[in-house]
């Protein structure tokens, strides 16, 4: 211990001997004697180090000390901040005291690793020790949700979070819990996690070992169900993916679904749209497609009209409501032509970016859906061919009706974790949308539905608050310098945030309740393909597909008809 610097019971100096070191994020460990009582451990991590030349007056008797020509010691010491006081006296430690590096049972007290009744391994600390995470507050029962931000292809969050979703599924701390869990992931970037039932042909030895030392298995995803959009044009609605050929399933919703489940708000799912009068004629079109619209022959019917494409919706929607007759009864009485023509302008505009995932000419019967809980303990929905509104729409009614199932259930298990990047995007700060106002509801309420938010974001300070401070853990990858100085990072010692614009793919700083300091924490090379060109041979599994194994009878119009009544 300095005695030349302040000691207090939560942040004092220790000086390093000759010949010994001490990087960031060592765990240290000291004792304080005490009179009449017992002696006080105070554990700590670095938060930051210096060196300096003891006798040194002038800035330039460092070439004189260089030559040996001015007597000089370098001293080198280290800033420590508090994380742990056993027995809880909070008194400083006494200058002249001996501070030590900790190791085995002394380092899992310092991070509080030993009071973690479920510890999940995310990962190695700086000094080569697996690092955990306390599984309370990952699913609901002390808290919820994961916030992870970083600079785009450098920060690695995507992997992260996968990582992180494997390393539940294959520790097994959560018990029954992690075998019957969910997992929802929407790729919005590449094919690049379509693969993740692919083992890694560049996995190697180092690698594998690092697997071994948080005793996980280095192997891909064991259950992984791929969904994609149907191809645009393509009448077949065969999946528009180009790298991943088996295992891979079309989704879309059928004009029937569309009218029925009310999802004409999804359409219009700018955080902007909220802001402008035309949303009230949304909701009347919306309230007026759901009372009237019948199903007919794989498309709708209403106003005495068959209706078998979103184009045709469109248009007829669009044609009554520039009809003085029909205007009122669509959109209300109340309602001008310039908020009308606002919102026929948006509507059209949606013809070319929806008409492939709203369809009246694919079997009804044919399974469609994304639902996690008729799916694979993984599911993939790619994304990255849709174009922005597209994008919206489909994590929009995705996370509602997802969020729904879960409210119907009442229940809190299984677990279902959602891994939605470009967090800002879909729930800015400013503004409202149906998408923002669903991960709203998760983010405050899903840790008592068992649903658990992993979003990550480029910029953390343009998400919602309120989705953020709902975060009981916070990761960090590197970070733009402007980013960096903005009070969402204020969780992270000014010496992390420095370190935060340096840091390589690979590393994070991740904030937990329990301990006071965030870690930094390096994760292994993921185990799973994360492109085509390092994908191994697929297991026989992704060989069979729901499309593949669909009734080869569906047909348009079907609506899960008894075999007597189709008609040949």
């Amino acid at each position: 211990m300095l005695g030349t610097a302040d000691a207090t019971p939560l942040q004092f100096w220790t000086a390093v001997a000759p010949g010994s070191y001490l990087q960031l994020d060592d765990v240290v460990v000291t004792k304080r004697e005490l009179p009449d009582r017992e002696p006080v451990t105070i554990a700590g991590v670095v938060t930051q180090v210096r060196a300096r030349h003891e006798g040194a007056q002038f800035d330039s008797d460092v070439f004189a000390i260089a030559e040996g020509t001015l007597p000089a010691l370098v001293q080198e010491a280290a800033e420590i901040t508090t994380t742990r006081v056993d027995p809880e006296l909070y008194v400083p430690p006494a200058p002249g005291a001996v501070v030590h590096r900790a190791t085995g049972a002394a380092r899992d007290a310092a991070l509080h690793f030993d009071r973690m009744e479920r510890r999940i391994p995310m990962g190695t600390g700086r000094d080569g020790v697996p690092v955990f995470l306390n599984a309370d507050f990952l699913d609901g029962t002390r808290g919820a949700h994961v916030s992870i931000s970083g600079i785009s292809g450098v920060a690695t969050k995507t992997s992260f979070a996968t990582f992180l979703l494997y390393s539940v599924f294959r520790s097994g701390q959560l018990g029954a819990d992690g075998a019957n869990a969910r997992a929802l992931i929407f790729n919005v970037k590449g094919e690049d996690l379509l693969f993740l039932d692919h083992p890694n042909t560049k996995l190697d030895e180092p690698t594998m070992a690092n697997y071994k030392l948080l005793e996980l298995p280095a192997t891909p995803f064991s259950d992984v169900r791929v969904y994609a959009p149907p191809r645009a044009g393509d009448s077949s609605g065969a999946p528009d993916v180009s790298s991943r050929l088996t295992g891979v399933d079309a989704f879309y919703w059928t004009l029937e679904e569309f009218c029925d489940k009310k999802l004409l708000p999804y359409v219009f799912a700018d955080a902007d749209d909220e802001r402008q009068q035309y949303t009230m004629v949304v909701h009347s079109v919306t309230a007026h497609l759901n009372r009237y619209a019948t199903p007919a022959e794989g498309g709708i019917s209403i106003d005495g009209r068959r209706i078998s494409s979103y184009g045709d919706l469109v248009d007829h929607v669009v044609e009554q409501l520039t009809d003085d007759d029909t205007r009122s009864t669509w959109a209300g009485s109340a309602i001008n032509m310039g908020t009308v023509n606002a919102f026929a302008r948006r509507l059209i505009g949606s013809k070319r970016d929806l008409s492939r995932l709203i369809r009246g000419d694919l079997a009804s019967r044919r399974p469609h859906q994304i639902k996690t809980a008729e799916s694979a303990q993984v599911t993939v929905v790619d994304l990255h061919n849709l174009p922005d509104r597209a994008q919206r729409f489909v994590v929009g009614v995705t996370l509602k009706t997802e969020f729904e199932e879960k409210e119907k259930a009442g229940t809190g298990r299984p677990l279902l974790f959602v891994v939605l990047d470009e967090l800002n995007k879909y729930a800015p700060r400013e503004g409202t949308s149906p998408i923002k106002e669903v991960l709203l509801d998760i983010a405050e309420r899903g840790r008592s539905l068992g649903v658990i938010l992993i979003g990550a974001q480029q910029t953390a300070s343009e998400v919602e608050r309120r989705i953020v401070t709902n975060s009981a853990i916070r990761v960090v990858g590197r970070l733009d310098p402007a980013e960096a100085a903005r009070p969402e990072y204020g969780f992270l010692p000014p010496a992390m945030r420095q370190r935060a614009l340096l840091a390589r793919p690979g590393t994070m700083f991740v904030n937990q309740p329990d301990i006071p300091v965030p870690l930094c924490v390096e994760f292994p090379f993921p185990a799973w393909a994360t492109r085509k060109s390092e994908s191994g041979p697929p297991p026989s599994s992704t060989l069979r597909s729901i499309v593949q194994s669909a009734d080869p009878f569906a047909v348009v119009g079907g609506r899960g008809a008894a075999d007597d009544d189709i008609p040949f």
